[in-house]
């Protein structure tokens, strides 16, 4: 391992200062930064500790329904959180099938979100684009856990369970920079182009942090829908997940996860037919096949289309698709 430095922020502008370092790392729990960092894929010359900031780690419920969650809450505490379960089920539900409760104790939802693929090329230093390769080792090796989604360099899947419920919401991420600057973004924002960027898997860039995540008043209540489809039943990342919502207006958004490097949307015009509802099985079987059009599973992992469309299904008939 090599030396690196400690550095313990006194504000969100101090941290913000402090990882404009070449090399610098935020660690809120330290859950994927410090295997990480043991396994060689992330080279550090300075830690800086979002622990000790308090803005981080506040939940504050809006009287308008809204929501912010600070980037250094707990799993452990989003997923207890009763006025925010009341809310958004959605997300406690998923920040609940995180890993295990030591982890969700020290995990962070900012952390969660910003994680490294587990893809085993990549975290065994195999020269893969992601660790400085030309391409993507799986593609043609071991990747019957990988993405099914066309497009992009890497076929590893990212990670985290809440993006696919935040991504469900309608949640946007807040990120504080330089000088005190903020900027918000869409889930799909801070993903995009992930399968693509060697050095990662966010937009973020030099010197910024994710500082929070709003959620929208319009995606509080109504039904809401969490699944995670593992290979164990505890203690396992998602070979497919699925998060849903009808909100109180009848409109449905449909998400997926473990299926590419970010949660991916199910299109408007099938997520407005499971609105329209009175779908009878056939119509929601159908519905689901043509959820899965755009898909090219690589030559181990089609089974996961199949999955997905299982979890979709569910996933409309909790919504009531068939009402």
């Amino acid at each position: 391992m090599t030396s690196f430095t400690y550095h313990r922020p006194s504000s969100v502008a101090d941290a913000v200062a402090a990882l404009a370092e070449p090399g610098a790392r935020a660690i809120g729990g330290g859950t994927d930064l410090l295997p990480c960092v043991d396994e060689g894929v992330v080279r550090l010359t300075r830690v800086v500790d979002l622990r000790d900031l308090p803005e981080l780690a506040q939940i504050d419920l809006r009287a308008d329904g809204s929501a912010r969650v600070g980037a250094g809450v707990r799993l452990a505490d989003l997923a207890a959180h009763a006025g925010l379960r009341a809310r958004f089920p959605a997300l406690a539900d998923s920040a609940a099938a995180v890993g295990t409760p030591a982890l969700r104790h020290m995990g962070t939802l900012g952390g969660n979100l910003g994680q490294r693929v587990r893809c085993w090329y990549f975290r065994r230093n195999a020269g893969c684009f992601k660790n400085g390769g030309d391409s993507c080792l799986a593609y043609a090796g071991e990747h019957e856990y990988h993405g099914i989604l066309p497009g992009g360099r890497c076929h590893a899947v990212h990670p985290s369970d809440p993006a696919v419920a935040l991504e469900a919401l309608d949640a946007r991420i807040v990120i504080a920079g330089p000088g005190g600057a903020t900027r918000t973004i869409t889930v799909a924002e801070l993903y995009e182009g992930a399968a693509d960027n060697a050095h990662g898997e966010t937009t973020l860039r030099d010197g910024e942090l994710i500082a929070a995540v709003d959620l929208p008043a319009e995606s509080a209540g109504g039904e809401q829908h969490w699944e995670k489809v593992m290979q164990r039943g505890a203690w396992d990342f998602a070979l497919i997940s699925c998060a849903g919502i009808r909100r109180t207006d009848g409109t449905v958004r449909l998400a997926m996860g473990g299926v590419g490097l970010g949660p991916w949307r199910i299109s408007h015009s099938v997520e407005e037919d499971v609105a329209s509802g009175g779908l009878d099985d056939d119509s929601i079987d159908a519905l689901a096949e043509r959820a899965m059009y755009d898909t090219q599973p690589l030559a181990r992992n089609g089974y996961k289309v199949w999955m997905a469309q299982a979890a979709l299904r569910r996933a409309m008939r909790a919504l009531g698709a068939s009402r």
